[in-house]
């Protein structure tokens, strides 16, 4: 097993319609006002940014995202990511019962030598830090949501 590869799935059930919620994920340089723990996104271009996250646990994560995909119809965002680490995210917002339901993927190897070198003994804190940051992102969503 590589101890810094990670595949996390989040499943998030909104009260809007995919339209909606779909237009708020495919502006990133717009995560920092609701999402606490995306500190910071600077456009590079049309397609590309550099984005610094940190969640609970005391360290920053610095990488480029650079959109893949872009499909309104399929309701998919896609990016291949580059920096602190490397791999892919994807949002894929669908209709569901009372709104929509909006499902991030992501697949990635950390980089960042710090998470490296602590990777079989820090692999549950980073998954938990995980955990609280895409819960933090609903929330944070959801309020955004009721602004619109």
């Amino acid at each position: 097993m590589d101890w810094t590869h990670y595949r996390f799935v989040s499943r998030w059930p909104l009260p809007a319609p995919v339209p909606v919620v779909y237009a708020v994920l495919e502006r990133p340089e717009d995560y920092p006002r609701w999402w606490p723990q995306v500190r910071e996104v600077t456009r590079l271009d049309g397609t590309s940014g550099v984005l610094r996250v940190r969640s609970l646990l005391p360290y920053d994560l610095t990488f480029t995202a650079h959109e893949t995909r872009r499909d309104p119809a399929a309701g998919v965002l896609e990016t291949a990511l580059a920096g602190d680490m490397e791999g892919w995210a994807r949002w894929t917002v669908t209709p569901a019962a009372g709104g929509c339901l909006a499902r991030y993927d992501q697949e990635v190897d950390v980089t960042k030598p710090l998470l490296r070198r602590f990777a079989v003994p820090g692999r549950p804190l980073l998954r938990a830090n995980h955990r609280l940051m895409m819960r933090a992102g609903r929330r944070g969503l959801l309020g955004a949501l009721e602004a619109v």
